[in-house]
């Protein structure tokens, strides 16, 4: 082999420029106590109506948080599914108890790995390709944010919530999906009206399947 550096490969500057810019966008923040606070902030990701995302406002998600956090319990598992602003609130710890549950994000949108070991990639159209990772029944509340307004769509998440959790489902989506929700989970709907940054045309409603004081159901 020659020591000359002509033998040693090159690339050119718009190959390097494009492997820095699929770098930024792909790193992952693994460590979370050097990670920047406001990753968690709420609207930190801007969302993408093309992936059929619509953030919470931020009054919504800090109720759904702490409605998770109370209905999971001393030590609990939490996990949000499609719900990201939610877990976004439980990471800032402005809810009481955060401290004292655990919580995963399992979303589609790859942005979220971010979180490191925290984000499940999620593909409803494969509602149970999870990693080994992620045992059935470990969640003691599972909050779910279906993508579509559509009984396939639901249909699907149902799998998979019905593999994450040990009973317990918060489930928020259109008031349109009431009997298909009931019929699949068995929820019933609450008075809370979850309200989002952006008005939407269809009203949203939250469905448990258990008493909820905080959310009137």
């Amino acid at each position: 082999m020659s020591d000359s550096d002509d033998d040693v490969p090159t690339l050119s500057a718009h190959t390097l420029a494009a492997l820095q810019e699929f770098y930024n966008e792909t790193k992952v923040v693994t460590d979370h106590s050097t990670a920047p606070t406001d990753q968690f902030a709420v609207g930190a990701v801007e969302e993408d109506w093309r992936m059929s995302q619509f953030w919470y406002s931020d009054e919504t998600a800090t109720q759904l948080a702490e409605e998770a956090v109370r209905a999971a319990g001393e030590g609990g598992r939490i996990a949000c599914l499609s719900a990201p602003s939610v877990y976004q609130k439980l990471k800032q710890g402005v809810v009481d108890g955060s401290d004292r549950v655990s919580a995963v994000v399992l979303e589609y949108d790859r942005r979220f790995a971010s979180y490191g070991e925290d984000f499940v990639f999620y593909d409803y159209n494969e509602p149970l390709s999870l990693p080994d990772s992620v045992s059935p029944h470990s969640f003691d509340i599972v909050l779910a944010d279906p993508p579509y307004l559509s009984e396939e769509c639901l249909s699907k998440v149902t799998q998979t919530i019905k593999y994450l959790s040990k009973g317990k489902v918060l489930l928020c989506t259109g008031a349109i999906m009431e009997n298909v929700a009931k019929d699949l989970l068995d929820v019933k709907m609450c008075s809370f009206l979850p309200k989002h940054n952006r008005n939407l045309s269809n009203e949203f409603r939250c469905f448990v399947n258990y008493p909820s004081r905080l959310l009137s159901c």
